[in-house]
């Protein structure tokens, strides 16, 4: 555990009630609390088209940056708020260095959707059994699949596979017809 200092402000994680997390943290913000609620940016289906939607890295959970002479009171009656999570009878502290990893993850997720694969681009498995096959994207599967068009077995085949095993291809893939 990291150590406090009573001048020098740490990150804290609170609780909030169920499903009210950009409630507490909007009311946070009114109070003037230092907040951070980390969010990735995803892509999902909804009624038939294909959107970007902000989801919860810790679904009802944000970071509160506080001195130990800050004014703690006000947490408790904040709407929205829970409560402030504890290990060891005190506030449980997280590192900065956390934080950081967390806003680079939450950053990278929103430059990934903004480069989205598209109907049509050809891909390549980079690992798995089925490496080094080329492909054509077809659709998002999920949050973290993807289906792809094979030339295999001298036919096409529709493959099902996570995203983490697929890189961009700059080779154009001819499927048979």
């Amino acid at each position: 555990m990291p150590v406090t200092s009573p001048d020098r402000p740490n990150w804290y994680l609170l609780q909030c009630k169920p499903r009210q997390d950009e409630r507490a943290h909007l009311n946070l913000l009114q109070q003037n609390y230092v907040v951070y609620h980390p969010q990735l940016v995803r892509e999902r289906v909804i009624r038939g088209k294909r959107q970007r939607v902000s989801e919860s890295l810790f679904p009802g959970y944000l970071f509160i940056q506080l001195s130990r002479n800050d004014n703690w009171a006000p947490l408790r009656s904040t709407r929205g708020v829970s409560r402030v999570v504890e290990f060891n009878h005190g506030p449980a502290t997280v590192a900065e260095h956390v934080i950081e990893h967390l806003r680079g993850r939450c950053l990278a997720s929103e430059m990934a959707t903004d480069e989205a694969l598209r109907p049509g681009e050809p891909l390549q498995i980079i690992s798995g059994p089925l490496s080094p096959l080329e492909g054509v994207f077809l659709a998002l599967h999920g949050n973290d699949r993807v289906m792809l068009l094979l030339q295999f077995l001298n036919r096409e085949q529709s493959v099902c596979l996570p995203r983490s095993v697929i890189e961009r291809q700059t080779r154009a893939f001819q499927p048979c017809h």
